[in-house]
């Protein structure tokens, strides 16, 4: 088993999937690209383990990756990224609004905001960015509850060992999860931008 989501995403992001991301945002600049898609991950990641910290958060997130998402998703992550999988993209699998909605709820246009400054990515881009990643986050989960047979405990525990193990890596993830535990009025996020310049997370989010 993977002892941190983390790592196992962070290999997704080959220079081959940063390219076709850049090149689904509209020609983004890859280095802004790489930076942001990884604090996304972040953030995903710390949304993940902040829900399945109450029993019935880790109840309703079983319930989801048991349904929707297997793990299926991750055999072919450039087909995905590409939209050469046209039949299924109205799935719930594939449905990275849904997912965002629920992971991040009012949280989401301040989490947006705040990676656009981390990365220097338009907000917009950020924004389709964070849609196209999530169904991905949530299946490489769903995978290792399929390969592992993970119950609610063993979710909550490899998300936030996951995200305790990032945070002595990369500090970008204490801000994450300090922002994480907002009320979602994004007071923090200027602070995020500010104590963390671009060319810091640059290095960070490698």
């Amino acid at each position: 088993m993977a002892n941190n989501l983390m790592d196992l995403l962070q290999s997704q992001l080959s220079d081959g999937m940063i390219d076709q991301l850049s090149q689904q945002l509209g020609g983004a600049d890859k280095k802004q690209t790489a930076t942001a898609a990884s604090g996304i991950m972040s953030t995903l990641v710390g949304a993940l383990a902040k829900n399945t910290a109450t029993p019935e958060g880790a109840q309703a997130l079983n319930g989801a990756l048991e349904k929707d998402h297997d793990g299926s998703i991750l055999d072919d992550v450039m087909g995905f990224i590409g939209g050469g999988n046209a039949q299924a993209q109205n799935s719930r699998m594939l449905n990275g609004g849904g997912i965002l909605k629920h992971l991040l709820g009012e949280r989401q246009g301040g989490a947006v905001s705040m990676i656009s400054k981390m990365s220097g990515l338009n907000q917009s881009k950020t924004g389709n960015l964070m849609s196209m990643l999530a169904p991905l986050v949530m299946g490489a989960l769903g995978q290792q509850k399929r390969q592992n047979g993970l119950d609610t405990g063993g979710m909550a525990s490899l998300l936030s060992g996951s995200v305790s193990q990032h945070k002595q890596s990369n500090p970008a993830m204490n801000m994450i999860t300090s922002f994480l535990d907002q009320d979602g009025d994004g007071s923090i996020i200027d602070d995020v931008a500010g104590m963390l310049g671009k060319n810091i997370l640059g290095g960070l989010f490698k």
